[in-house]
C-alpha cells in the first residue's frame, strides 16, 4: 500500500496532471503562469508511452536509441577515449576485504582518486559494483561517508545512523562478494572548491569542530550554482561530468582482473540514486542497478518540490522536455532495476513515486522482460537503511551472482 497525504493542493500552486495530496513545499509566486505554460507546451515526444502512442507496434530497441542519443548529446560532455593510467597508490586489510587507494583518469584533465574494496572472497573474478554517496549531508566528505577510513566525526556518524542503519554502505556489499569502487562526486570531498570566497586552499574535515566545520561547509554550498553557472559557460552540465566520472569507475571495475565485467551493477541513495539512474540508462554494462530515495515524474515534483530535490546535478535543458524521470529507469532494460522510493519521503510526493512505477512497469513489459523490474515503496523516509540493504543485497545475488 502506498501512503497518502492529508492536505489539498492550495489553488496558489502549479498544478500537475496528477493530483497531490500533500501541502506543495514549492510556491512559484508571479513565476506560476509562465511556469504553467512551459509545462503544458512540453512535447514530452521521447517519453516511453508517448514514443508508444505515436509508433503503434514500435519496437523497444527504437525508442530506447532515441531516448539514449537525446540524454546522452543532453549532458553536453563527451572527454572522449583515455587511457585510465590507474594505479594503487596504498592498501589496508579490513574486516573480509581489502581497501585500496586508488588514481585513475576520468578525462584527460581529471585525475581522480577513489576507494576500491575487493573481497577476500577466494572464487574469482568477482561481481563489481559502482557505490554512489548520497547528495544531502556533510559536504566536505564523499566518499568517506560509506568507506570506514580509520576516521570519523560527529556529523559523519550522524549521516550515516540517519540514512544507513549506522553502516558504511560500500563495506556491507564488500562483505558480501562484491568488488567495489567509489569516488567522490563533483564538488564532495576532496573535490570541494578551495582557495576561493574564504574557503582555504587547504584543510582537513576530519580536524575541524562541528562550529568550525559548518561553517567551511555553508561556503562551499554557496558556491553550488556558481559552479554550475561555471560548467554551463564551459559548454557543459554537471551531470555531464558525474556521469562520464561514473562510466570511468566500470572502466576502473573492467581493468581489474579479480572482477568480472559482464557482472557489473550499481547503487545509491538520494543523488546517489540519481546517478545510479543516469549510469544504468546509458551503460549498458551496467546488469543491475538499485536506486533509493530519487524516482518520482516531472510534472508531480514541479508542483510539490524542485527547490528541495532538484539540484545541480538534474539540470538538463533540452532533456526534460523530452524525456520524463521513468524514462531513465525504463532505459536501462532489459537489465535488472530495482527502484526505492520511501512512503514517508518528503522530498518526493507519493503520486509521483506511483505514477513513475506504473511507467516503469509498462515500459519493461514493453521490452518483454517484467520481472526484471521492482518497485519496492516502504512506509520509511528517506534513507538506505539495513532492510533495504538485504534487499537490494538480494537483488544483486539473483541478477549478478545467480542470474
Amino acid at each position: 500500500m502506498r501512503q497518502s497525504g492529508t492536505s489539498a493542493l492550495p489553488h496558489r500552486h502549479l498544478v500537475s496532471n496528477h493530483t497531490i495530496a500533500r501541502t506543495p513545499l514549492n510556491d512559484y509566486g508571479s513565476l506560476e503562469q509562465t511556469i504553467r505554460g512551459i509545462r503544458q507546451h512540453r512535447p514530452l515526444d521521447l517519453s516511453a508511452e508517448r514514443w508508444l502512442r505515436a509508433h503503434p507496434g514500435g519496437a523497444f530497441g527504437d525508442w530506447r536509441r532515441h531516448a539514449h542519443r537525446c540524454l546522452l548529446e543532453g549532458l553536453h560532455y563527451d572527454p572522449g577515449p583515455l587511457d585510465l593510467r590507474a594505479e594503487t597508490l596504498d592498501c589496508c586489510q579490513q574486516d573480509g576485504f581489502s581497501l585500496e587507494r586508488v588514481a585513475f583518469n576520468t578525462t584527460p584533465w581529471n585525475r581522480l582518486e577513489g576507494f576500491f574494496l575487493l573481497p577476500d572472497e577466494p572464487a574469482r573474478p568477482l561481481p563489481g559494483l559502482v557505490v554512489f554517496h548520497a547528495w544531502g549531508g556533510p559536504m566536505l566528505f564523499g566518499r568517506e561517508r560509506i568507506v570506514d577510513t580509520g576516521r570519523d566525526h560527529p556529523l559523519l556518524a550522524a549521516h550515516r545512523a540517519t540514512y544507513y542503519s549506522g553502516r558504511y554502505l560500500a563495506q556491507v556489499f564488500a562483505r558480501r562478494g562484491y568488488a567495489v569502487i567509489v569516488i567522490d562526486a563533483h564538488h564532495f570531498g576532496a573535490r570541494a572548491p578551495r582557495g576561493l570566497e574564504g574557503i582555504p586552499d587547504e584543510y582537513d574535515p576530519f580536524e575541524l569542530t562541528v562550529d568550525e566545520y559548518e561553517t567551511l561547509d555553508a561556503r562551499v554550498r554557496e558556491q553550488l550554482y556558481l559552479g554550475v553557472r561555471q560548467l554551463n559557460w564551459a559548454g557543459t552540465t554537471w551531470m555531464g561530468l558525474n556521469y562520464w566520472d561514473d562510466s570511468r569507475c566500470v572502466d576502473y571495475l573492467v581493468s581489474r582482473c579479480e572482477v568480472d565485467g559482464n557482472r557489473i551493477g550499481c547503487t545509491g541513495l538520494s543523488g546517489g540514486g540519481w546517478r545510479t539512474n543516469i549510469l544504468a540508462a546509458l551503460d549498458r554494462r551496467i546488469r543491475a542497478s538499485v536506486s533509493v530515495g530519487w524516482m518520482t515524474t516531472g510534472d508531480c515534483q514541479q508542483a510539490y518540490n524542485v527547490s528541495g530535490a532538484i539540484g545541480t546535478f538534474c539540470l538538463l535543458p533540452g532533456v526534460w522536455d523530452r524525456l520524463d524521470v521513468p524514462d531513465l529507469t525504463v532505459m536501462s532494460a532489459p537489465n535488472a532495476s530495482m527502484v526505492v522510493s520511501g512512503q514517508q519521503d518528503d522530498l518526493f510526493p507519493p503520486e509521483g513515486q506511483q505514477e513513475a512505477a506504473r511507467q516503469i512497469q509498462s515500459g519493461f513489459e514493453w521490452a518483454g522482460c517484467p520481472a526484471r523490474f521492482c518497485d519496492y515503496n516502504p512506509p520509511k523516509p528517506h534513507c538506505y537503511d539495513a532492510e533495504t540493504q538485504d534487499r537490494a543485497l538480494a537483488w544483486f545475488d539473483r541478477h549478478l551472482k545467480n542470474g
